[in-house]
């Protein structure tokens, strides 16, 4: 993880409006959510396993997916991740008991891989592209 300064750190945000301003560059909310943070999340290469995230902490309301619109937060410091997993289906693949789910898919080898520089750049000039739009 390479965590980079950003003018966007303690700024607060509309969770709505934030959305609807990163989701024109791809940005997502991050799988590992909850009521009161979260972070939106794009990829900076083909694979999807080096990404750009923004974190993000709920101060007023609840991050509810059904009813986001009274969420309203506060940015972390965003930072650069490389998560490096074993390509294909697990073969320790188990039962998830209490959802009776099936989990088929792999657990990453490194969930904090070394970052090459030139994601680093890349995670800075989305960084600042995403500054510029927020910042208007």
């Amino acid at each position: 993880m390479i965590v980079l300064s950003s003018r966007l750190e303690s700024t607060e945000h509309e969770y709505i409006e934030m959305l609807q301003l990163l989701e024109p560059l791809e940005f997502a909310l991050g799988g590992a959510w909850d009521y009161k943070q979260g972070s939106f999340d794009r990829y900076l290469d083909g694979a999807h396993k080096v990404w750009l995230r923004l974190p993000f902490e709920v101060y007023q309301g609840n991050l509810d997916i059904e009813a986001p619109q009274d969420a309203k937060i506060r940015m972390g410091q965003p930072y650069v991740l490389k998560h490096v997993y074993n390509e294909g289906l697990d073969q320790e693949a188990r039962v998830n008991i209490v959802g009776a789910l099936f989990d088929q898919f792999s657990q990453p080898i490194d969930p904090d891989a070394e970052i090459e520089p030139e994601w680093v750049e890349a995670g800075k000039r989305l960084l600042a592209e995403v500054e510029r739009l927020v910042t208007r």
